[in-house]
């Protein structure tokens, strides 16, 4: 199985930046398919990023397009979620999911990633 531990949030003042990490464990980093969601009290987990096996296919959230950006590195097996220009309305619990199977048109739903991790609270200050 694969452990996801999610790092980095924090309370910003909008327009700031934050970068989230997410470090994997217990499979080959390479074989997965890797992304970002968030959620909100009261609301569904929404999809915010996510990147192929490969590194070499990225997809975003239309709210988060042009200002976020999601990397892997996978010396460190580390997955990044680079946050700029904050807005409050990013503030949201932010998970790192991961799935072995690779990327395709479903890559924005909660149910075909297989391994979660535990969140990380980010708090965008107005």
């Amino acid at each position: 199985q694969v452990q996801l531990v999610e790092s980095g949030g924090g309370l910003v003042q909008a327009g700031g930046s934050l970068r989230l990490s997410c470090a994997a464990s217990g499979r080959a980093f390479s074989t997965l398919r890797l992304a970002w969601f968030r959620q909100v009290p009261g609301k569904e987990r929404e999809f915010v990023a996510v990147i192929s096996r490969s590194g070499t296919i990225t997809y975003y959230a239309d709210s988060v397009k042009g200002r976020f950006t999601i990397d892997r590195d996978n010396a460190k097996n580390t997955v990044y979620l680079q946050m700029n220009s904050l807005k409050p309305d990013d503030t949201a619990v932010y998970y790192c999911a991961a799935d072995g199977k690779y990327l395709t048109t479903y890559y924005s739903q909660v149910d075909k990633y297989a391994h979660w991790g535990q969140g990380t609270q980010v708090t965008v200050s107005s």
